[in-house]
């Protein structure tokens, strides 16, 4: 993983963290219900964001190195390995 890559993932999961700092905040100071679940859909959405940046680095790099060293099968395991994962969320 490129370090600039590695920087910016790592930064946002700390902004995440906070996030979910938040939201524990939230739930121990008996805030309203709505604004729980709207701060928890950020925390889901930034979540995602991750995801889809560590996707993006993984075809980007390993897939296509998968690819052209001749391992087609390990690559579309994977790709599709991913693909189910996120079915499930759905």
């Amino acid at each position: 993983m490129k370090p600039i890559l590695k920087t910016k993932l790592l930064k946002r999961l700390k902004i995440i963290e906070g996030q979910i700092r938040g939201l524990q905040g939230m739930v121990e100071g008996d805030k309203y219900c709505v604004d729980i679940i709207t701060q928890a859909s950020a925390v889901k959405k930034a979540v995602s964001s991750f995801e889809d940046a560590m996707l993006e680095n993984h075809l980007g790099t390993h897939v296509v190195e998968q690819i052209k060293s001749g391992q087609h099968a390990k690559a579309v395991t994977e790709v599709m390995k991913v693909y189910k994962l996120s079915q499930k969320d759905g």
